[in-house]
């Protein structure tokens, strides 16, 4: 079941912000991230804000779902806004919504902020929700890129997982959505799964090579607290995943995406060229602005962090009364700001300046260049950059580099 939210301070009933947050709202960009929480079942590893029908009580449904979104627009409209660069809808699975639903979301957000020229419109899909027919319509309505949730080309491995869509379902999929016009297509990877094979994971990247897709997201799996796949490791019916296999699963992922022409742009995503970067994800990453719509969505505007109620019933309730959904706030502090800056840009392959490290991170800096963790020439040229030992030990090394 998803966990409880963040504690924060109250969000004002009609979603205002403050004046110090509106000054530039869009300089580094605007985004509109779209949570869709219904799923068809749970999968065992996760740990999302989403629900199946079972779960989802009175007060909620997915055909009313499209309405309380576009009232939270109108709210929204009242508040802030930019022309809108990127649009990301996930999940869940937002394509249990009927596709028209969906397009009525993106008219909205079109009508309501404007999208930019050439904006990214992206949806995320559960192979097996989606038909070659489905994929037509979300292009018609305007979506430009999907992100399939593929996770293993193994049968054993997805049957741990607990995805219910077969081993061949996701690339073919992928195929679908570039026959029916879409610009650009991923499919996510996760690898260290208990049980899984050296074997298993070479299958699964060639299916994704195979399938001529344009990015590739690769994940370790991370178990969380209070999912199945938590409690059946605790009971010790499947083993904890294991570091060095991870790691030996990465570099498969590197070697065979960089080797078809694949190349590095965030720790774990692979893309064919600049185009194909997920956009979306980069303003995230580099500290645009974003307004999150639906149950659980977090947004973010000049330096303020707010996130809604989770339930999507008292969602609906709260919207379809012209309250603003908005459960708590963070105002960042510029020590806030600075150690995500940092924490996200490192993992870019463009990383982060030094300039914008603090003595103790220059100091770190100097280790891990020592250590071989950082590229010498990029170092030289004034910029923290990770090499491939690197990347294996982000986490380290971003620690190195905050105070």
């Amino acid at each position: 079941m998803p966990g409880p939210a963040p504690e924060g301070e109250p969000v004002p009933s009609d979603g205002s912000l403050p004046d110090s947050a509106l000054r530039d709202v869009g300089g580094r960009g605007f985004g509109v991230y779209v949570h869709v929480p219904f799923c068809a079942s749970r999968c065992g590893y996760c740990d999302f804000n989403t629900y199946t029908a079972s779960e989802l009580g009175g007060g909620a449904s997915r055909e009313g779902y499209a309405d309380a979104v576009l009232a939270e627009l109108k709210l929204a409209a009242s508040v802030t806004g930019a022309p809108v660069d990127t649009v990301f809808v996930g999940g869940g699975t937002p394509t249990l919504l009927d596709p028209a639903d969906l397009g009525r979301i993106l008219e909205g957000i079109d009508q309501t902020w404007g999208l930019a020229a050439g904006a990214e419109i992206t949806t995320e899909a559960n192979p097996e929700s989606v038909t070659p027919r489905s994929l037509q319509a979300l292009r018609k309505a305007g979506y430009t890129r999907i992100s399939l949730g593929m996770q293993s080309a193994a049968p054993a491995v997805l049957q741990i997982l607990e995805r219910r869509h077969t081993a061949g379902r996701a690339p073919q999929a992928a195929i679908e959505a570039r026959e029916a016009g879409f610009d650009h297509v991923n499919l996510d990877l996760i690898y260290g799964t208990p049980g899984e094979t050296p074997e298993d994971f070479e299958r699964s990247l060639a299916a994704v090579l195979d399938a001529g897709v344009d990015h590739v997201s690769a994940y370790s799996l991370i178990v969380e607290d209070g999912t199945r796949m938590a409690a059946r490791m605790r009971r010790g019916e499947l083993p904890y995943p294991e570091d060095d296999v991870a790691a030996d699963r990465y570099l498969a992922a590197e070697a065979a995406l960089g080797g078809a022409g694949f190349s590095w742009y965030e720790v774990s995503n692979w893309a064919t060229t600049p185009d194909a970067r997920c956009r979306h994800n980069l303003l995230y990453w580099t500290g645009g602005d974003w307004w999150g719509l639906g149950p659980g969505a977090h947004s973010h505007v000049g330096g303020v962090r707010w996130w809604n109620v989770k339930h999507p019933a008292a969602y609906a309730k709260r919207v379809e009364a012209g309250l603003s959904p908005g459960q708590g706030r963070e105002i960042l502090t510029d020590e806030d700001r600075h150690v995500e800056d940092v924490m996200l840009r490192v993992r870019l392959r463009e990383g982060l300046p030094l300039t914008a490290l603090d003595a103790s991170g220059l100091t770190g800096a100097v280790r891990a260049l020592a250590d071989g963790l950082l590229d010498p020439a990029a170092y030289e040229a004034g910029r923290v950059v990770l090499t491939l030992r690197g990347r294996l030990l982000a986490d380290a090394v971003i620690r190195d580099l905050l105070p």
